[in-house]
């Protein structure tokens, strides 16, 4: 029996917003490590725990918020995903003004970092859609 037929589409987009938080947090943890590694960067202002629960509980919130925009919204997917790629490119902008330190290259080490992680977070988010919809998904993972 399929499980899916027990599910409403909250769950399914709850489950999936989870899920995605849960592999983005592990590319952002991986992403860390090769980044502070690589350039030397040693300032710990975004720790490893902010980046495992504000990931998961940030995509978990963006499944939520995509159900309320498929189920209220006209074009639900395609509103999702405007709003997500113009949270991304404002963001990044926004993360460009940031004065960190007065040292120029940790500056522009912690832009880079962040920058970084919100790519990797708001590519999740685009992902959403695309794997609600996808049953092989839902019947592996969900």
């Amino acid at each position: 029996m399929d499980q899916t037929e027990y599910q409403t589409d909250f769950s399914k987009a709850l489950l999936t917003g989870l899920f995605m938080g849960i592999a983005a947090t592990l590319i952002c943890l991986v992403f860390a490590l090769i980044y502070r590694s690589t350039t030397g960067y040693e300032q710990y202002i975004i720790n490893f725990p902010s980046i495992i629960f504000g990931g998961t509980i940030l995509l978990t919130v963006t499944g939520i918020f995509y159900f309320w925009c498929r189920k209220y919204i006209k074009k639900g997917n395609i509103v999702f995903i405007a709003a997500f790629i113009l949270l991304t490119a404002f963001c990044i902008l926004k993360v460009q003004e940031i004065k960190h330190s007065g040292i120029g290259l940790n500056s522009d080490l912690f832009k880079n970092f962040l920058s970084g992680i919100i790519i990797i977070l708001c590519f999740s988010a685009l992902l959403i859609p695309l794997l609600f919809s996808n049953k092989k998904f839902l019947d592996t993972f969900i």
